[in-house]
């Protein structure tokens, strides 16, 4: 049998597969149909200081090959999270990987103080790609400097997984992977939604109210795949991949781009089972190619 585990810092994954943050909420609904404890973890829906009720609707338009969403990073706050979500989390064999958005630097740091004392909670990926209401709404992902004091200022109050997810709109996001080295961050996902929007040719208006949104889904699986192989190929950091993954095949192609894990994260809408069914099919292309270790395909693409 292949050994599909990955470990990242002192966290070790029973296979590579993830889901991500945004798309399956705090694990309720989708562990319905997908046997949580057969997959590699959970990121959780992001997680502010406080409640947040989002952007009003239309949130999610459809479009070809995904699909754009503007949220607004809903969510219930730490407080509540801690009292009614994770505790059914707790209950499964996986491991819990609490997404952390923020307006402010200060805001990321006192949610990860808060939270890193659950022993339930095995890490956290900071979502840089939130607007800095500090300094005119701008994101933090699209400032060096910002990301470096935002996981310095993270590092400092916990010593578990420190996960930083990039943001794909920037010129090189190799410069942001090497400032999450260098300030302690143990891994990047990469990568987040792409910027887009959508336009009703009948009312001449944006269908989504808050006129952008991230864009996901097959569509931009190969410039996620750029980006992974852009890292790898200039920080010596571990990748968990994200964008666009619809099958099995996708995920060997991230793995032999430079990610040690990845995440579902758009399927979860169409095939919420599918985490579960394609830790199989990883195994069973594993088998019949002779690779007793999933970890040595990671970084392995042949390049000219």
């Amino acid at each position: 049998m292949t050994d599909l585990s990955v470990k990242i810092k002192d966290v070790v994954f029973r296979n590579p597969v993830l889901l991500a943050s945004g798309t399956v909420g705090y694990g309720d609904e989708i562990s319905n149909f997908c046997d949580l404890n057969k997959i590699g973890g959970i990121v959780t829906k992001s997680l502010s200081l406080k409640p947040r009720k989002g952007n009003p609707p239309q949130r999610i338009v459809e479009t070809a090959s995904g699909m754009l969403n503007a949220i607004g990073l809903a969510n219930v706050g730490v407080e509540e999270f801690l009292k009614t979500k994770l505790p059914n989390l707790a209950g499964y064999d996986t491991n819990i990987i609490c997404n952390i958005a923020a307006s402010s630097p200060e805001e990321y740091i006192e949610c990860t103080r808060i939270l890193t004392t659950e022993s339930a909670i095995n890490g956290f990926e900071i979502n840089v790609s939130c607007p800095n209401v500090k300094d005119g709404g701008l994101e933090f992902g699209n400032n060096l400097d910002a990301v470096r004091r935002i996981t310095a200022g993270v590092r400092a109050v916990t010593d578990k997984l420190l996960i930083v997810k990039l943001s794909p709109n920037v010129a090189r996001i190799s410069d942001f992977a090497r400032v999450v080295s260098e300030e302690g961050g143990d891994a990047v996902s990469a990568i987040n939604t792409l910027v887009g929007t959508s336009i009703d040719i009948r009312t001449r208006k944006p269908k989504l109210f808050n006129v952008t949104g991230g864009l996901s889904g097959p569509a931009i699986k190969p410039v996620a795949l750029a980006k992974v192989l852009e890292i790898k190929r200039n920080v010596r950091i571990p990748i968990i991949g994200i964008g666009g993954i619809s099958k099995w095949e996708d995920i060997i192609e991230f793995i032999l781009a430079g990610a040690s894990c990845i995440q579902v994260g758009t399927m979860n809408f169409i095939s919420p089972d599918f985490a579960e069914k394609v830790v199989a099919e990883i195994a069973g292309y594993c088998e019949q190619n002779n690779i007793p270790v999933l970890n040595e395909l990671t970084g392995a693409v042949r390049l000219p």
